[in-house]
């Protein structure tokens, strides 16, 4: 492997999360499981997993959980931004140590993101684009306060709002996505989660794809699809080598004050190239999750 010589590896990014696990916030039984699935980050959600007349025993139960601080991040999705509910679970998670962030779902303009940043001064926020209103903002969104921590895709709702049928239908807006995050300064987007949870290859197919659209990581509605997740977005060894190589060579043009360098294998290597070269890098020092099978944390 090319050594990347001193300096360089500083420079490199801290490693990467891959993986988002979420879990019914009615289900507090599964919350420790989470926790202990080999996710890098556990979502405990408030919306969609939870039924109507169960909204207030999952606020209790997550605020409950969130009372203290875990080993690995927790987040909350909180209900529609518009809907009755948002109130009381706002205040459920206020001031609570063991929440890592907040996450918006149905967001459709920058005034939705300010009134959350408002409410809980402070806390990184992760707003999910489901609509067409939503996408066309998607910029304003990404950019709307400095608590905003990351851009994501509600792929479901998106596709019900948009009649699409197929995966082809959503590469505009998932291109969208990727490009508001990187537009305001945010990291890569993760994908928005895959609903067939015994279809790994299926998965794995949909996340090398997600990869080379730009998005890095997934979450994920089952404890079995963590591995599939963390395994298709870290680069192979033999890309890790490349950017390793590229690195080094970049290191000693700029050792030599000379602002391009050609590398054994033909490839024209600039400064340009240093920052997705770093990228993988990092990605390649992501941990990996544990495989798991039981136990299943589905929303």
């Amino acid at each position: 492997m090319t050594e990347v010589p001193p300096g360089v590896a500083a420079v490199v990014p801290p490693t990467v999360s891959l993986t988002w696990l979420y879990v019914p916030g009615d289900r507090p039984d599964r919350f420790a499981k989470a926790v202990d699935s080999g996710a890098d980050v556990v979502i405990l959600d408030l919306e969609d997993a939870v039924a109507a007349g169960r909204k207030a025993y999952a606020r209790d139960a997550v605020a409950e959980f969130v009372s203290s601080a875990h080993r690995v991040p927790v987040q909350v999705r909180v209900n529609e931004l518009t809907g009755p509910d948002l109130p009381a679970d706002l205040a459920a998670v206020a001031g609570r140590p063991g929440v890592a962030g907040l996450r918006l779902p149905k967001v459709e303009s920058p005034v939705d993101v300010v009134t959350v940043a408002g409410e809980l001064p402070g806390t990184p926020l992760h707003p999910l684009i489901e609509s067409a209103v939503g996408l066309e903002a998607a910029y304003g969104i990404a950019s709307a306060h400095p608590t905003v921590a990351s851009l994501g895709l509600g792929e479901a709702d998106l596709r019900s709002d948009l009649g699409v049928t197929g995966e082809d239908g959503l590469l505009w807006a998932r291109g969208r996505v990727v490009v508001a995050a990187r537009a305001a300064a945010l990291p890569p987007p993760a994908m928005s989660v895959y609903a067939n949870v015994t279809d790994l290859d299926g998965l794995a197919a949909s996340c090398r794809a997600g990869r080379r659209l730009g998005f890095i990581g997934r979450a994920a509605i089952h404890p079995r699809q963590l591995p599939v997740i963390a395994e298709a977005f870290r680069p192979s060894p033999d890309e890790v080598d490349r950017a390793r190589e590229l690195l080094a060579a970049v290191a000693e043009a700029q050792v030599r004050d000379s602002g391009t360098v050609v590398l054994p294998d033909g490839r024209f290597a600039d400064r340009a190239m240093v920052a997705a070269a770093r990228r993988t890098v990092s990605l390649s020092l992501a941990p990996s999750s544990p495989s798991s099978g039981g136990g299943g944390c589905r929303t």
